[in-house]
């Protein structure tokens, strides 16, 4: 059957490349000459587009950021544009540019094929250098019978009235390249910083590796597409004897590398980044970027004229940023903090700190990243939701969130019908059975055991064994699903990766401040949830609402009751815990978090009004932080104080809002569910909560850490739990 396929496959491209080709180019060129006689003169050309700003505010109507295509037209002589640039331009997009007569037969007939052959799926234009100046300049690209002939005509009389060299001058100086730029003297100055008649070979590949889709090949947001790309346009030009040998083994050794990334490690061609007017919360306009230019491209973003109201609270904002700065402001980087405040309510994120200095690396700490293991690991049985694709990161990898994971699995438990009344022995050390081993089992941090013990009191006092039981007996694919559901969306199981010795349940998976805050901010709306957002409303240039988030319906993840008693289990943390410094002096939950050797430090923690994330490390790799005046940081030494400096201030104009009490637990249908990640509705709505307003930010004290490290571990527990070991 394939040969016959194959059979009349051939017969039928054979049939169009005798027969169908060149009628079409006959029947084109026919009926332009007749039904479209030439004008006498060319039409005025249309003036090259000027993209309008977006414009972002902040929630009080404050303009915090301005994106604008910078050099969207760097006007160029004919003689600034160097021949290596023409050449690759005529290498990519038309290689017999010099020899028709504005239109291409062969070119149009070669497309043909390719289309009529539709082995990769994607289709092939034959549009000549001139057709397309053309159609920029003249026509339009509607997609018409009418429009192409004329376009057609057009180019046939502008090869006869112009030189080729100014066509392809004209073309050259008015093409859409990208990020709002038009022609290449704007795009040169735009990616490589540099005047049109300074590119190299390799610059001067990737411009002309955008024409065919500016958005896909575009480097700074498609490094690896605008590589592959540029090695296709020098292959071309090699090919076409445009180039010698020894030039393209030059080029093409000068990979794309992008100048945030640092100093490359061998030859490279820099790309550099987009000019920015100065902002005022740059992490929180870095998130907010991300999520339009995800959303609605490049193009919109720097020249669509959009007007974008975001969720940010200046008050709460300001609170964030010098509750991080009292906490590592007297120590250098790269030891970090991050802090996202979401409101549970709604899914607005309120204040978002991503590090200390923005400007310095470009990488946003409290947006995280997305791990996807190699092709080894076979085994996966909970699949990542960012692995879709959709989720924004920041540039950097996440981190391990320790303690603060357990309440996903006293989640799952309470989904199950499991109480928090149920007891565990609680030894210092757990061996699941068939380990007899250190390297497979889990113990506590300072390696007493306890005897019996609630979950209650294990969650309190950070308790590892105990937890390491409890996956178990809930299960790592439901536990994962949980997780995932939560809003955790880089949560993911293989056993071969994260083992069955329990050790899942202390947080080996990579997350991110925003998702903690997200997630915790689920118990706080009692088993609602929101999908964080930074914007409120996007308008376009034409005054079409493209977004509202005011009204968005929450999706219920969880029965209200299992957050009640989650929430209940967490203010023990905080009133007997390992929490007792997030003490806010009103109704407050949470959990600390601490990775093994101190690596990093969590406190996730929330009220029925705000959810906030605090996480602190090293930057540039996990390793321990021991600092002066702090001694071995863990969650409850520096996250947790810093929380609740920023809460008392961001909540200081916020009237007090109990929890509400919670009914035992039973076993929810949506329990049954969570293998494949859908839960039930739910019968309840929660208790009404009012959203935060805004309050002044008055002087912050620094957070109250302790001067020496002479405080002892909470009594038979992990500060906060240790996480990275086991199989």
């Amino acid at each position: 059957m394939r040969a016959i396929r194959r059979f009349f496959r051939s017969l039928i491209v054979l049939v169009l490349s005798i027969v169908l080709v060149p009628v079409t180019v006959g029947g084109i060129v026919f009926a332009g000459f007749v039904f479209l006689p030439l004008p006498a003169s060319l039409p005025d050309p249309r003036p090259i587009p000027v993209g309008a700003a977006t414009e972002v505010y902040d929630s009080q109507g404050n303009l915090i950021a301005t994106f604008r295509a910078y050099d969207q037209n760097v006007p160029v002589a004919i003689g600034d544009i160097p021949d290596v640039m023409k050449q690759a331009v005529i290498a990519a997009e038309d290689k017999n540019f010099y020899e028709h007569s504005g239109i291409d037969p062969r070119g149009i007939a070669r497309a043909v094929l390719q289309n009529a052959k539709g082995e990769d799926g994607r289709t092939q234009g034959g549009s000549t250098i001139t057709q397309q100046y053309v159609k920029n300049a003249y026509t339009g690209d509607e997609r018409t019978i009418v429009r192409k002939i004329r376009e057609a005509v057009l180019a046939s009389q502008l090869d006869r009235q112009v030189p080729k060299e100014e066509i392809l001058y004209r073309y050259l100086s008015s093409v859409f390249l990208g990020n709002g730029i038009y022609g290449v003297g704007a795009a040169a100055e735009s990616y490589f910083r540099k005047p049109v008649g300074q590119l190299t070979l390799s610059e001067a590949a990737i411009i002309a590796g955008l024409l065919p889709a500016p958005s896909r090949y575009e480097p700074r947001g498609n490094p690896e597409n605008a590589e592959g790309r540029r090695k296709v346009v020098l292959g071309q030009m090699l090919a076409q004897g445009r180039v010698t040998q020894a030039e393209y083994d030059l080029a093409i050794s000068q990979v794309v590398w992008r100048d945030v990334q640092g100093p490359p490690p061998g030859p490279a061609t820099i790309v550099y980044s987009q000019q920015e007017d100065p902002v005022t919360y740059p992490y929180f306009v870095d998130y907010v970027r991300r999520i339009l230019i995800e959303r609605y491209g490049q193009d919109a973003v720097y020249g669509g004229g959009l007007r974008v109201v975001t969720t940010i609270d200046p008050a709460m904002q300001a609170a964030a940023e010098e509750a991080v700065t009292n906490a590592i402001g007297r120590y250098d980087a790269p030891l970090e903090m991050a802090l996202v405040a979401v409101e549970p309510p709604t899914g607005f994120v309120k204040a978002l700190v991503g590090g200390r200095d923005f400007a310095a690396s470009s990488v946003n700490l409290a947006l995280g990243g997305c791990y996807q293991p190699g092709p080894g690991v076979d085994d996966i049985t909970v699949q990542a939701t960012c692995w879709g694709g959709t989720t924004v990161e920041g540039g950097g990898t996440g981190r391990q969130p320790g303690s603060s994971f357990k309440p996903f699995v006293l989640a799952a438990a309470f989904e199950q019908g499991i109480s928090p009344d149920k007891t565990y022995n609680a030894p210092s050390r757990f061996y699941p059975p068939g380990c007899k081993q250190q390297s497979c089992s889990v113990g506590n941090y300072d390696g007493s055991a306890s005897g019996k013990i609630t979950l209650k009191v294990a969650m309190s006092k950070s308790v590892n064994t105990v937890f390491a039981q409890l996956v178990r007996d809930v299960g790592f694919d439901q536990t994962a699903e949980m997780t995932k559901k939560l809003g955790i969306t880089s949560a993911w199981y293989a056993p071969s990766v994260h083992g069955t010795s329990g050790n899942y349940s202390l947080g080996t998976i990579d997350v991110s401040p925003l998702d903690m805050a997200s997630a915790y901010s689920v118990f706080a709306n009692r088993g609602l949830r929101q999908e964080p957002t930074p914007i409120i409303s996007i308008v376009d240039g034409e005054g079409n609402v493209l977004e509202d988030n005011t009204a968005r319906t929450p999706t219920r993840v969880i029965d209200e009751n299992v957050a009640d008693n989650v929430t209940s289990v967490l203010r023990g943390v905080i009133t007997g815990g390992t929490g007792k410094r997030a003490n806010i002096g009103r109704p407050v939950a949470g959990k600390t978090g601490t990775t093994n050797d101190y690596k990093d430090a969590w406190f996730v923690g929330y009220t029925p009004t705000l959810s906030t994330a605090v996480w602190m490390g090293y930057s540039d790799k996990p390793r321990p932080m021991r600092l002066s005046g702090v001694g071995s940081v863990a969650g409850g030494t520096v996250p947790a104080p810093t929380f609740a400096a920023f809460m008392k201030v961001a909540l200081a104009d916020v009237p007090v809002t109990e929890f509400n009490e919670p009914v035992p637990i039973k076993k929810y249908a949506s329990a049954r569910s969570t293998n494949n990640g859908k839960a039930s509705p739910g019968p309840r709505q929660p208790a009404k909560v009012t959203p935060t307003t805004s309050a002044p930010a008055p002087t912050l004290p620094p957070p109250t850490v302790p001067p020496t490290t002479t405080e002892p571990p909470p009594t038979t527990s992990e500060p906060d739990g240790g996480t990275s070991t086991g199989p």
